[in-house]
């Protein structure tokens, strides 16, 4: 480990504009990924627990739906307010500090005896998640350009096997050792990651040039929306797919745990392992940005999103259509969240936190907008009017796609 730190520091310390003079090393790169998706299983731990945690608490239905939403609410505050650190600080030890501070909100979670304490620890446990995105931007801007999208595929595809092991590990040991011991769990692991980051990212580069003011660097943020198209219209591409993406998971335990189902927290958990194809399309879409074809991605993932929504429709008559389902919706997501962050990390790499966090805040506000939506409209309409809400989110997506296939000058973007 010593000597891939040492290699990652000679790439970290690289002149400016120039590329890393050797490929960023594989163990490296799995390590960034493992931290990532550690840090964001955090952020939908909780999806298969709803109902157990609501008992636990005394929680109205409509309570325990906001536990989702404000996860989401506290991870697109972090977005806007702490990724844009990493253009301007030590990235090891920004990492660190928020690990460490994630390990205190997810203890709080742990020990909550009220729905107060408890929607308040995950608020903050969303808003220190977003170590996931500072993680990504470091690993974006230690690749060589040629296999950037390599890289964020790979890193991307640990995020999609965190979320996706988040449902089945939460599910299994709420049932063995209750919900609390989810986040106990994740705390002492997340501790690990910590101290093993510590010895392994490399330093800041002394040399660095004078840095804007904390203020100056969020209006940056904003700034880079009002200039860039390209970064305005991949970020509504983020907000559309995650509104979908949400809609899905924030739900289905619903009706899987009534008739005809009744399924356990470790059935519903399980069904997540079904979706890991989405990590496979996170890698293959990294390729293939690489090599120029990320509209052609774009459309055809956004194809098989709206696609998989009709297969969901049929959840209650056939867990085949189910599985289907899931598998399209997972694999058509990942793709185009590679694609979106691996263009828009291009177009200002000494930006790179600003624009992956910045484009991050649709994804929140996406994920949030679905959850609630999704958990109150199954309340009083039911599943088919869930669907019809996903299939909308993402048929909206594919729209936008089709009437902004110039918007570039023809480039595939």
């Amino acid at each position: 480990m010593p000597g891939n730190c040492e290699a990652v520091t000679r790439q970290a310390e690289a002149p400016p504009g120039e590329s890393p003079a050797s490929v960023l090393p594989r163990g490296v790169v799995m390590l960034f990924a493992v931290a990532c998706g550690a840090a964001v299983a955090n952020v939908y731990f909780s999806q298969p627990l709803l109902v157990t945690m609501g008992q636990d608490l005394a929680m109205s239905p409509g309570l325990v739906g906001s536990v989702v939403t404000l996860t989401h609410v506290g991870y697109g505050l972090g977005l806007f307010f702490l990724v844009p650190l990493g253009d301007v600080t030590d990235r090891r030890r920004l990492v660190v500090a928020q690990l460490m501070l994630l390990v205190g909100a997810l203890v709080v979670v742990a020990t909550a005896r009220t729905a107060a304490l408890l929607l308040a620890g995950m608020a903050a446990t969303g808003l220190l998640a977003v170590v996931t995105q500072t993680l990504v931007a470091f690993a974006a801007s230690l690749a060589p350009p040629a296999g950037r999208g390599r890289v964020v595929g790979l890193v991307t595809s640990g995020v999609v096997v965190g979320i996706l092991l988040a449902r089945t590990a939460s599910g299994l040991m709420a049932d063995l050792a209750g919900w609390r011991s989810v986040y106990l769990a994740s705390a002492s692991l997340t501790g690990l990651l910590a101290l093993v980051l510590y010895r392994v990212l490399p330093r800041a580069n002394d040399a660095a040039p004078a840095t804007p003011r904390y203020g100056q660097l969020l209006r940056s943020t904003i700034t880079l929306f009002g200039r860039e198209r390209l970064l305005r219209l991949r970020a509504l591409f983020g907000l559309l797919i995650f509104a979908a993406f949400s809609t899905l998971w924030s739900s289905v335990a619903l009706p899987l745990s009534e008739a005809p189902y009744f399924w356990s927290h470790r059935a519903i958990g399980a069904l997540g392992l079904i979706g890991v194809a989405g990590a496979l399309a996170a890698t293959l879409a990294g390729r293939l940005n690489d090599r120029g074809l990320s509209r052609r991605t774009t459309g055809i993932a956004l194809a098989l999103l709206a696609a998989s929504w009709l297969p969901l429709a049929f959840t209650r008559s056939s867990p085949g259509a189910l599985v289907v389902g899931v598998v399209l919706l997972d694999l058509a997501v990942q793709a185009v969240h590679v694609t979106n962050q691996t263009l828009i990390y291009a177009l200002h790499p000494d930006a790179g936190s600003r624009l992956i966090g910045g484009y991050m805040v649709f994804y929140s506000v996406g994920s949030a907008v679905g959850a609630i939506a999704a958990t109150s409209l199954y309340t009083v309409a039911g599943w088919g009017a869930v669907c019809a809400l996903g299939a909308a989110f993402s048929c909206l997506g594919l729209v936008l796609w089709v009437f902004t296939r110039d918007a570039h000058g023809g480039r595939d973007v």
